[in-house]
């Protein structure tokens, strides 16, 4: 019983930060699992992440949607690109030994982590996108403001559909990854790149977690019970960081994102290397 209020707490707190910046948590989730369960192979560990995941990011959907900060026309295109490569992730996890699994994983997000460290152009710097492929997009929020942007559909969907693969592999969703992809390499404003990502998150996350049910992978046992008491906390979290979303500036937003990515690899990559 106190393991199940202790994991409903960690998914508290990981579903406000994970909301915040939009990545749905399972970035951090993953490694925490990885260091609690030592005896719980990689499948099985993404399939209880992807579950927390799917909780939290429809829960923060809702309030985004709420506050009319979800790029819904990008966010069911995006979906859709990432689809088949979600499925594909699910099924090719259950393969990987987990001291490579781990490294992998320390690899992937170290250098995301590194690269949202570094100065990032403002979109004042940057030269405005012409020619083919380049959708316009206008959204004013509920407080009023307007966020114009452009960015060019194909790159989003191509990279939407690596996107899938990698997020599912890992179990970590892919907010992590998207969101810097959208604010950094298509230019979304950080905020519509966050809501937006936690609407696609939600989408994804719940066919991948699908997936594993049909597979055997997450089934009726003590890791679904687990999953659900980290679910439950994620669903509160949620709304906690979408609340106070708007308070936080967008580059502090990307900072602490990758900060969170840099400890968490360090910490994989450590593990990886002793076989521990």
């Amino acid at each position: 019983m106190l393991e199940l209020v202790l994991l409903t707490l960690l998914g508290l707190g990981l579903g406000a930060f994970g909301t915040l910046v939009g990545a749905g948590g399972g970035f951090l989730l993953v490694p925490i699992l990885l260091l609690i369960y030592p005896e719980i192979p990689p499948d099985k560990i993404t399939a209880m992440s992807l579950f927390v995941v799917m909780a939290n990011a429809g829960s923060g959907s809702v309030a985004y949607l709420r506050q009319r900060r979800v790029d819904l026309r990008t966010g069911w295109i995006f979906a859709a690109a990432m689809l088949p490569g979600a499925i594909a992730g699910s099924m090719v996890v259950g393969y990987i030994p987990r001291r490579l699994f781990d490294a992998i994983f320390a690899v992937a997000i170290g250098l995301i982590g590194l690269s949202l460290q570094l100065p990032q152009r403002s979109p004042t710097m940057r030269e405005p996108l012409t020619g083919w492929g380049v959708v316009r997009r206008e959204i004013t929020d509920i407080l009023g403001d307007t966020y114009v942007y452009r960015y060019k559909m194909w790159q989003g969907v191509a990279i939407s559909a690596v996107v899938g693969f990698i997020s599912t592999l890992l179990g970590i969703g892919g907010g992590v990854i998207h969101v810097p992809v959208m604010a950094v390499l298509l230019q979304f404003p950080v905020h519509i790149a966050t809501a937006t990502s936690h609407f696609v998150l939600a989408l994804m996350a719940a066919e991948a977690t699908g997936v594993h049910f049909l597979d055997g992978t997450l089934g009726w046992d003590r890791t679904l019970a687990r999953s659900a008491a980290m679910a439950l906390g994620a669903i509160v979290g949620a709304q906690v960081g979408a609340h106070f979303s708007h308070r936080v500036r967008g580059e502090a937003i990307l900072r602490a994102l990758g900060l969170a990515l840099l400890l968490v690899a360090a910490r994989l990559a450590f593990s990886a290397i002793r076989g521990t």
